[in-house]
């Protein structure tokens, strides 16, 4: 500040001196609280999923270059057709253990540039397609206790029928995954491999463009009678009933340009409750028409939000506006039912050096209050997190906040440097002043079937003055600003009946089909009076 006051006048010092202040007082009253958990992972991911034993799986891409995390001795990958290294012996996975910070070296043989990924109802991680070698390639990590040492599997009897890059996975109500799309393939199939191979899809050649805004589609599972899914790339969506590979329903396009891959808005599905018979879907932000093709870094982003309710008979798009233009944002959904956007830039598009203007700040989005009052402007982050980042809930309600690389390679002497920093942003439901309304499960079963009625106990330091929430929540495969198989889902509960001092009973019933639940792994979270505890983990099975 010294410096600057050599060059102006008093009363523009004076103006500073305010400005500098007010932006200080702004900033600190923000809600929401940041750290930084780890200084360096050794490689920027692209691809991050939580598992059930509380620990991370981070992708990078194989062909890369060296990474900052060693492979370990005799642990190297042999390659001959790779332009970069033919013998690799850097990771280019990891595992990050949230209970003790430490990273272990994972070793993944073929490129997972750009691919896609489900967990399956066993709680094992399914990764399917990528670049070059992994174009076809099928891979899973069976997550183990971070004591023991789990690695990747890459499948030998069985690989895609069609090469996919830049596809999107769910999981379906029988536990199988859907793979839809790819780049220039567009056509969906299935894991374990159906008799028909791949099916063509005739949606996602319609919607391609110059751009290939149709990559990396928008997928939901609709807790509809069929499971249909919702299926949205560029700026159209379709109903897909993947039964009979038929479009049962065309939504109205959605105004304000592509919004996928490379335009880079992002898309989340709203909690699902009550019945369980409606289903919202939310998409915002992305660049430019044309930006992408015309290599516009400086176009600035729109800021603009759909919200359809996917299962009514007559739906229609309501539009509204982030406070910010946004491209490359990842969406979350909290254990609240409310859904955070961070990441991501003001302009440009996804690519290579292909976006500009980082946007530091997190949005909190509050489906159930009216249009104009939806968005909260959260506490600023640092580190600007631009092509190549993502975000993940944790067990604990904090968001971990990986990668950055805008680049084709390692460069950290960059305007936006390859970033290898891990971050944790605690929304405001966890600041001190309510740690007094935050509950604790202090019983739940491992296991449940669909139907089922169970019973939660939790303990609250106050006395329950509403009830408790119990709501589950997917662990999604994050990428390219979109978290493939997220979903939330609040559970039928009655009211919470003391049990002891401090203790309360909570009476739930699990969902009736994999519609609403495909079968897995959730997190549970009890929720007071928008405290949410620390999740346990829950499977639903079939």
């Amino acid at each position: 500040m010294a410096e600057l006051v050599r060059y102006y006048t008093p009363g523009i010092v004076v103006i500073l001196i305010l400005s500098v202040l007010l932006f200080s007082i702004t900033r600190a009253d923000l809600p929401g609280t940041w750290e930084l958990i780890v200084q360096d992972a050794g490689i920027a991911s692209m691809h991050t999923a939580v598992t059930r034993f509380n620990t991370v799986v981070l992708l990078d891409r194989t062909n890369i270059g060296p990474s900052k995390k060693a492979l370990g001795r005799h642990r190297c990958r042999k390659d001959p057709n790779d332009v970069v290294l033919k013998r690799d012996c850097y990771a280019h996975s990891v595992l990050f253990d949230l209970g003790t910070n430490q990273i272990r070296p994972l070793m993944i043989q073929t490129d997972t540039w750009c691919s896609s990924g489900q967990f399956l109802s066993d709680g094992s991680l399914l990764q399917t397609g990528g670049d070059r070698d992994g174009f076809k390639k099928i891979r899973r990590f069976e997550p183990c206790d971070p004591n023991e040492t789990c690695d990747w599997v890459e499948l030998q009897d069985t690989e895609l029928t069609t090469g996919r890059w830049y596809a999107s996975d769910q999981i379906l109500p029988d536990g199988s995954v859907i793979i839809v799309g790819g780049r220039g393939t567009n056509t969906v199939e299935y894991y374990p491999p159906r008799e028909n191979g791949a099916v063509p899809f005739q949606f996602l050649a319609d919607v391609e463009d110059k751009q290939m805004d149709n990559l990396y589609p928008y997928v939901h599972l609709l807790p509809d009678d069929g499971g249909n899914l919702f299926i949205f790339a560029n700026s159209r969506a379709v109903k897909y009933d993947h039964r009979l590979n038929t479009v049962v329903k065309e939504y109205p396009p959605l105004d304000g340009g592509p919004r996928n891959y490379p335009s880079g808005g992002s898309s989340a599905m709203l909690a699902i409750q009550g019945d369980f018979a409606t289903a919202e879907i939310l998409i915002c932000g992305g660049a430019q028409s044309g930006a992408f093709t015309a290599r516009a870094v400086d176009a600035p982003a729109h800021g603009t939000c759909g919200r359809i309710v996917a299962t009514a008979e007559d739906p229609a798009w309501v539009t509204e506006e982030m406070p910010f233009g946004r491209i490359m944002g990842d969406m979350v959904n909290l254990p609240t039912g409310e859904i955070l956007i961070i990441n991501g830039a003001q302009a440009g598009s996804q690519g290579f050096e292909m976006g500009s203007d980082p946007c530091l700040y997190p949005l909190l989005y509050r489906p159930d209050q009216p249009i104009g009052l939806r968005f909260m402007t959260l506490n600023p982050g640092t580190v600007p997190r631009m092509y190549h980042s993502t975000a993940n809930l944790l067990p604990d309600g904090r968001i971990l906040l990986a990668g950055s690389n805008p680049h084709y390679f390692y460069k950290f002497n960059a305007e936006f440097p390859t970033e290898l920093r891990i971050e944790a942003f605690s929304p405001e439901y966890l600041s001190p002043d309510r740690a007094n309304l935050r509950p604790e499960i202090r019983e739940i079963p491992q296991i449940v079937r669909y139907g089922e009625v169970f019973d939660v106990f939790v303990t609250v330091p106050l006395p329950v003055v509403e009830t408790i929430q119990i709501n589950w929540g997917s662990a999604p495969f994050a990428t390219h600003s979109f978290s493939q198989g997220q979903r939330l889902v609040k559970l039928t509960v009655g009211p919470s009946i003391p049990d002891g001092e401090g203790r309360y009973r909570i009476q739930c019933t699990a969902p009736l089909n994999g519609a609403v639940s495909p079968p897995g792994y959730y997190m549970a979270f009890a929720v007071n009076q928008g405290v949410p505890s620390v999740a346990r983990w829950i499977r639903i099975v079939l």
